[in-house]
């Protein structure tokens, strides 16, 4: 058994979806799982729909809507012939789900609502392209994923019920795979609560999605299909001299997806680590690309890794008799970050204050700021960018923080951290 993910860029034009086929033919001797994002940027599109609706703009995120629908029903004219019919069939049951609750009025807070029209993107195209492939003689089952990941109710940060899914991917996926047919498709980033509704693991968490099939099914590897050569050790659209990484340790990829790296999910590794699954980073531009493996292996000699996190804030909250910040305030905020599901990108003390650095979600921080403004004086700087370094060196770091107005610095001796203006 093998596990393929796609990103959403593998699959954001008609000749993309070709080339997917072509990988996926070229491996379909093994029983296997596709594990698929939305199309290109459709999750930014439906976020956009999500917020529209939750502002009471009914009309202009109906909009959106029927935007993102026929730029999908567009594909599906121009990659389908005979699956066609059937294709659209399923299509309007998702269109539908979403343009019934696009009519209500919203009654839960915003996360809910998110999660309900988010998800759909997923559905979309994994529904086209199972079609597609069925239709170029590539022979799959489609499957919902939110019948077999099943989570809390922890709306855009799910958490999973792992007992459950396991009995669930199991039964629904070994029961398909026959000598004829051994492909099943499916979708990334997405769940349901044991009331099904819909949930999301959090952004980019399709990665993630394909880490938990591979472990609950044994899988003998995970690749990940982008549109870089592999792991890089920086983002090659920021930096032109980034250089591909051939091998990666579980240890290592962990920590730069802590730091903000977007080339894997933060919570893909462990289901991975637990079973000492492989992980390739491939190329869907070109299959012949080696890419990165990432594995048990420790890595010597890696070049400095460069992580840029933009639109960041800084949250400064002071004692407010200007005592020491001692051991029972901290325990508290921490408390508070755990209640509200605040991850901070930086923490620093200094003696009378802390200071936290997080992604600018303005909910989350105003959430924050009004319970912490109970102990502490609170003050909030946004527009900053954090620049976080692996394996640094100086040469790198006055390189990339010259001419930069430093807020906050913080270094051990493998990673340094910078935030500025």
């Amino acid at each position: 058994m093998k596990v393929f993910k796609f990103g959403g860029a593998s699959v954001n034009s008609i000749e993309r979806v070709k080339s997917l086929a072509e990988i996926v033919d070229s491996n379909q001797s093994d029983p296997m799982v596709i594990i698929l994002s939305a199309m290109g940027k459709t999750t930014n599109a439906l976020e956009k729909v999500a917020e529209a609706f939750y502002a009471g703009k009914q009309e202009e995120a109906i909009q959106l809507f029927h935007a993102i629908k026929n730029q999908h029903l567009n594909t599906t004219k121009y990659l389908l012939v005979l699956r066609y019919n059937a294709c659209l069939e399923q299509l309007s049951d998702f269109f539908t789900e979403i343009e019934w609750l696009l009519h209500d009025k919203p009654v839960r807070d915003f996360d809910y609502y998110y999660d309900q029209i988010v998800c759909v993107g997923e559905l979309l195209s994994s529904c086209i392209v199972s079609h597609y492939l069925n239709e170029v003689g590539i022979s799959n089952h489609w499957i919902d994923v939110r019948d077999s990941i099943r989570t809390n109710n922890n709306f855009r940060d799910a958490d999973i019920d792992w007992d459950i899914t396991t009995e669930k991917i199991r039964t629904n996926v070994l029961g398909l795979i026959t000598a004829t047919n051994k492909i099943v498709i499916t979708q990334g980033y997405i769940g349901s609560t044991e009331d099904n509704e819909s949930t999301t693991l959090g952004r980019e968490g399709s990665d993630y999605t394909a880490a938990i099939f591979a472990n609950i099914l044994d899988a003998e590897s995970l690749s990940i299909w982008k549109d870089v050569e592999g792991v890089m050790n920086a983002d090659p659209k920021t930096y032109p001299d980034a250089v591909l990484i051939d091998e990666l340790s579980y240890t290592e990829v962990i920590e730069m997806a802590y730091y903000g790296a977007q080339v894997i999910h933060p919570k893909t590794i462990k289901p991975l680590q637990n079973k000492q699954i492989p992980l390739y980073v491939k190329c869907f531009l070109n299959k012949n690309l080696p890419g990165t493996l990432i594995h048990q292996k420790k890595n010597k000699h890696l070049p400095p890794i460069i992580v840029i996190k933009e639109n960041q804030v800084l949250i400064e909250l002071k004692t407010q008799d200007f005592s020491f910040v001692g051991e029972e305030p901290i325990i508290e905020l921490y408390q508070l970050f755990k209640k509200l599901h605040v991850k901070p990108t930086l923490i620093q003390t200094a003696a009378i204050s802390v200071y936290v650095c997080m992604d600018n979600k303005s909910d989350k921080i105003e959430q924050l700021a009004l319970a912490a403004g109970i102990q502490f004086d609170v003050q909030i700087e946004k527009g900053l960018s954090l620049l976080t370094i692996r394996h640094y060196n100086e040469e790198v770091l006055n390189t990339l923080s010259r001419s930069k107005d430093k807020v906050l610095q913080q270094q051990s001796t493998e990673t340094v951290q910078v935030l500025f203006r």
